[in-house]
């Protein structure tokens, strides 16, 4: 494997071992954003989800809470080399699946527009970012306005 790294033991580490299994190279934890919540999803899906030679290992850390990753068994040879084969592309475009982290970045727009801001911040927002906006009628101004839904450009509100 090229892209891929046996599993180590972390210094100061106490929890379960893994030492047969390479980790496919994407994770996330509480504070992921919508690239990384993606890209975890979609090497989990890319992998065929959970099986008993690919697993998800959720483990607690101080910082951030929690973290998982994806680990695959040394004996799963078709699962490593897609996991590699993926992190390779990994190396010069960041985005494993563009439609799968656009619909997750929309969905963390959403729901910060919808609970973040009020009516009048929202609308604040339209004002001085009207080139982000283009509505088809005065009703989707008005559902955009209460918070149904985000209608700008997720990754400038998002940031």
């Amino acid at each position: 494997m090229k892209h891929l790294q046996r599993w180590t033991m972390p210094s100061h580490y106490f929890g379960a071992e893994w030492p047969e299994y390479f980790g496919s190279g994407c994770g996330q934890s509480r504070d992921s954003d919508a690239l990384e919540r993606s890209n975890f999803a979609c090497m989990l899906k890319a992998l065929g989800g959970e099986s008993e030679t690919v697993l998800v290992i959720r483990e607690s850390h101080w910082a951030v809470g929690w973290v998982e990753w994806i680990a695959i068994h040394q004996s799963d040879e078709k699962r490593l080399q897609i996991a590699d084969d993926i992190r390779e592309d990994l190396e010069s475009y960041p985005v494993i699946d563009e439609e799968h982290f656009s619909e997750t970045e929309q969905e963390d727009a959403d729901q910060t527009w919808a609970n973040c801001f009020s009516d009048k911040e929202r609308l604040a927002y339209i004002r001085e970012h009207r080139y982000q906006f283009e509505f088809h009628g005065i009703e989707d101004l008005i559902a955009c306005v209460r918070g149904k839904f985000f209608a700008g450009y997720p990754e400038e509100l998002l940031q």
